[in-house]
């Protein structure tokens, strides 16, 4: 309602004030049109007001630590680390799986230190120091070759990414503890040998 219409209704309520006998015609007519104009006032109101979803979230969930950048920034970041024997192996697996190189080369060093015939207690072989099973499920057929070994542990570092969201903290923690431990705790395992990994990894590939 605008200061002409407020006017308005005065003067008409001033005239029916005036007449010594109002009628009750007078009032009901008086009192549609101030219901009429309320209404119209309210509709404008509605109309001006910003359109919302009612599906909507107002939560804005905050950001996972140690997460990766977009992965088409990564995939233009050169590598700042120091050069290897297996440099165009590395490249290789990480534009197949969309990895930055220092990741790759991160892992390798923590799990063999580039030793391609590196074998743990446990059974783990190779560079990217896989486990048989692991590594039958990925298609390596030769665990020990080098480019057989750094494509299937990129591709189940990759795995694992997209399983958490590219939060590299429990990518990491899976690739070393599996991913079952990971759920199973709802975050890093509390085994001080994964903890120390993912420690070591990131405070390398995060500098």
């Amino acid at each position: 309602m605008n200061v002409e219409q407020l006017k308005i209704m005065l003067q008409l309520q001033a005239l029916q004030n005036f007449n010594n006998s109002p009628s009750s015609s007078g009032n009901s007519i008086f009192q549609e049109m101030m219901n009429d104009l309320f209404a119209n006032s309210q509709e404008k109101l509605l109309s001006d007001a910003p359109v919302t979803n009612s599906n909507e979230s107002s939560f804005t969930p905050l950001p996972m630590t140690a997460s990766l950048p977009p992965i088409q920034l990564t995939k233009l970041a050169q590598s700042t680390s120091e050069k290897t024997n297996y440099d165009e192996l590395i490249e290789e697996a990480a534009n197949k799986y969309n990895l930055p190189v220092d990741l790759i080369k991160s892992v390798i060093k923590q799990e063999s230190n580039f030793n391609a015939n590196a074998v743990s207690s446990a059974g783990a072989s190779g560079l990217m120091q896989l486990m048989p099973g692991t590594a039958k499920h990925l298609g390596v057929s030769n665990i020990f070759d080098p480019r057989e070994n750094i494509l299937g542990g990129s591709k189940y570092l990759r795995q694992m990414l997209d399983k958490y969201n590219n939060n590299i903290e429990l990518a990491l923690a899976a690739y070393n503890a599996g991913p079952g431990n990971v759920d199973k705790y709802g975050g890093i395992p509390p085994f001080k040998e994964t903890q120390n990994y993912v420690k070591k990894i990131t405070s390398k590939f995060l500098a």
